[in-house]
């Protein structure tokens, strides 16, 4: 029988994800009934990601002066409810100004979660673990429920379906999650989050591959062309994720971070290109090799910050940043590229930032001293003079694992 705890996390992680991406599966009809091209069906979904993006520093700072519980409480009853108005927007401004309302309520949840189960949790693997399925599960069935409603109900209907599901276990959250310990005081260190490379490439990464990743299914049921419902099935794609991330973080304890994370990003471009045919069955394919490349890149990826960080909370922090803005930014641009160039100027683009990502993965390579295939990252003992001092050794900080590595300090949670 769950816990309270693990019962409150998993209904926070299911509502937060499905209120978050359920316009992605309608885009096709709400540009029909506003009048849009794709790339500004995309602003949909680009408009609540890139709120939260803003707001998840702000919110984790808020969250100190008033309890992490009150700020997790408050942003999923707030993003649920607004998710019952979105439907009734007579205009898209209007659409997307709710969508920005929620994206900002959302945003309290993935700045205090971590913390909050790292501080609250007896068994903190799992009710963190409870959390990343809650997210999982939320992002696939949002899209999958709002798929597959709209053939019935509309598409506001079927947000509005999504939006009643995610109250409903917005309301369990109020109820069952236990009251927290008061916030300790924050960690500083912004400045160390924003000038180590090792850092820097790694938000990129999350920047990039998420770009990639958002684009893909923003506009892949206007390839598709198929009813609501049909279409919707390309999301089962992301049940590929679990397991690649998982396989991932046992293959990093043995071939080392860099490793794993290259061969992730080959994956995730092969699952692209895969998809460049006009048959049904090479692009699920390509869809399923693309979703599991991409969750690996970001298993890796964010055990990674986790890891190097010296101040875990800031670099979380402008992780989640990074997420969501390419999440944000770049759901669009390749939106915008799909409408002017076609699915395969879409694909060139995809598999140009992700090529830019391993050139990053290279970079944070090179900056911590990592040699490709080893088993954990090394960092060079500095030397004095022309005379070099003892034998590389392994780093305290970079010798934890990656992959499924749920570290509470990184603040980090499974792509939706």
């Amino acid at each position: 029988m769950l816990s309270r705890l693990t019962a409150a996390t998993l209904s926070t992680g299911l509502a937060t994800f499905a209120l978050l991406y359920a316009p992605q599966a309608v885009l096709p009809q709400i540009a029909e009934e506003f009048s849009l091209e794709p790339g500004s069906a995309s602003l949909a979904v680009s408009a609540a990601t890139g709120a939260l993006a803003i707001a998840v520093i702000p919110c984790s700072i808020l969250a100190d002066r008033i309890g992490r519980r009150r700020m997790i409480v408050w942003s999923v009853l707030a993003a649920a409810i607004i998710g019952l108005l979105i439907p009734l927007a007579p205009t898209y401004p209007a659409f997307l100004a709710l969508r920005v309302l929620q994206g900002l309520a959302t945003a309290g949840i993935p700045a205090v979660a971590m913390a909050y189960l790292a501080d609250e949790a007896r068994a903190v693997g799992a009710a963190i673990g409870a959390l990343i399925a809650g997210n999982s599960a939320g992002g696939m069935i949002g899209r999958l429920l709002t798929g597959m409603a709209t053939d019935w109900a509309g598409w506001r209907g079927a947000l509005a379906l999504v939006a009643a599901f995610s109250l409903v276990c917005a309301i369990i959250t109020a109820v069952y999650l236990p009251t927290g310990k008061p916030a300790t005081r924050r960690e500083r260190g912004l400045k160390s989050a924003l000038t180590d490379p090792v850092l820097l490439a790694q938000y990129a990464v999350a920047a990039l591959g998420m770009a990639a990743f958002v684009s893909l299914f923003n506009v892949i049921t206007f390839r598709l062309d198929l009813p609501p419902s049909l279409a919707s099935l390309v999301f089962l794609a992301y049940a590929a994720g679990g397991a690649s991330s998982a396989l991932a973080g046992r293959l990093t304890d043995r071939h080392g971070r860099a490793a794993i994370a290259l061969a992730a990003i080959a994956v995730t471009a092969a699952g692209a290109l895969t998809t460049l045919p006009d048959n049904l069955i090479a692009i699920t394919l390509g869809l399923v090799v693309f979703t599991g490349g991409f969750f690996a890149t970001h298993a890796v990826a964010s055990a990674w910050v986790g890891a190097r960080a010296t101040a875990k909370g800031a670099a979380s922090g402008v992780h989640l940043f990074a997420y969501y803005l390419g999440s944000s930014v770049g759901g669009t641009a390749g939106s915008t590229a799909y409408q002017a160039w076609g699915w395969s100027g879409l694909i060139a683009l995809v598999t140009g930032w992700l090529a830019v990502a391993a050139i990053a993965v290279r970079t944070a390579q090179k900056s911590s001293g990592t040699v490709a295939g080893g088993p954990a990252s090394k960092v060079v003992s500095p030397s004095i003079g022309s005379v070099t001092g003892p034998d590389t050794t392994d780093s305290p900080t970079e010798r934890t694992s990656a992959g499924t590595s749920t570290t509470s300090a990184t603040g980090n949670v499974s792509p939706p």
